[in-house]
């Protein structure tokens, strides 16, 4: 029986994909790059922390037999994204997919944060994602190659959301980014869509997002339908599918992953959950207009 859990593709379905993944080095940006290894790509990772991101390389080649290559950097600086590129070209010969995975998040009442606060989470979500989209875009086209690119955004990229308005502005930018290079990179057989997930518990975000003296008042498993939280192989297989070439016709697109999370509570009516079922008959009686 087919679980949840399993991986999706099990043999080479990634074969001859050579994928840059900003971030690859913890939480859901490793778990991606895992499987992508799992399935036949050559991976190259960056991030700022060199020890983490060569610890975490050194681990994944040992875990999958892979090929992966570590590259210390910061995606908001343009110089250091050409240098991750042009190594990754010396050592596979050429690059042909890009996640834009890297990201700062954190919560706090806007008007507690400063300019500089601001400016973090943006430049490394939005700046980031468009540094590196602009380096590898003008590298496939100039070089014929039909890049793929998926970004990780967020379903509050589209409503808004208190408390984490860094971000939401980011993810909002990157979200727009996706379409718009979509519809005019197309004709240059280059994809671009994303997925938005819900929670995936990671050691870094989650904890940050809700840390426990948080969680003393919130339980955001009571947002999800579901009942529980995301498991890291789910979101890979998404990326899996999205990265390869059974997605060829998908461009543009958007995919949720957070069993109805964000529909849930948008629902005018969801808190009717806790109404008891036995008490459903007695409001039918009174919607009826009957005593």
């Amino acid at each position: 029986m087919i679980k949840y859990t399993d991986p999706m593709f099990k043999a080479n379905e990634l074969a001859g994909k050579t994928i840059i993944v900003t971030g690859g080095g913890t939480g859901l940006g490793r778990s991606m790059v895992k499987y992508f290894m799992t399935i036949g790509a050559k991976v190259i990772i960056c991030s700022r922390k060199d020890d983490v991101l060569q610890q975490s390389a050194k681990e994944l080649r040992e875990e999958t037999g892979g090929e992966i290559l570590a590259v210390q950097c910061d995606v908001r600086k343009p110089l250091e994204v050409d240098e991750v590129l042009r190594q990754a070209i010396e050592k596979f010969g050429e690059v042909n997919g890009l996640i834009n995975n890297a990201a700062g998040n954190f919560i706090s009442p806007t008007e507690k944060l400063s300019p500089k606060a601001f400016d973090v989470v943006v430049d490394i979500v939005l700046k980031g994602s468009y540094n590196f989209s602009l380096a590898l875009g003008k590298y496939w086209i100039e070089n014929k190659i039909k890049g793929t690119m998926m970004n990780i955004v967020t379903t509050y990229a589209w409503t808004g959301s208190g408390y984490v308005v860094p971000s939401a502005c980011a993810k909002a930018g990157v979200l727009a980014l996706t379409r718009s290079l979509a519809a005019e990179w197309s004709k240059y057989g280059i994809r671009a869509n994303a997925i938005a997930p819900g929670p995936f518990p990671t050691e870094g975000a989650f904890s940050r997002l809700f840390p426990e003296s948080v969680l003393n008042d919130i339980d955001p498993l009571q947002r999800i339908p579901a009942k529980r939280f995301g498991e890291h192989q789910e979101l890979a297989n998404l990326a899996g599918y999205l990265m390869s070439d059974y997605s060829a016709y998908m461009n543009g697109e958007v995919v949720t992953i957070d069993a109805a999370e964000w529909i849930y509570n948008a629902g005018e009516f969801t808190l009717m959950d806790k109404v008891p079922a036995e008490s459903w008959d007695e409001i039918a009686k009174h919607v009826r207009g009957k005593k």
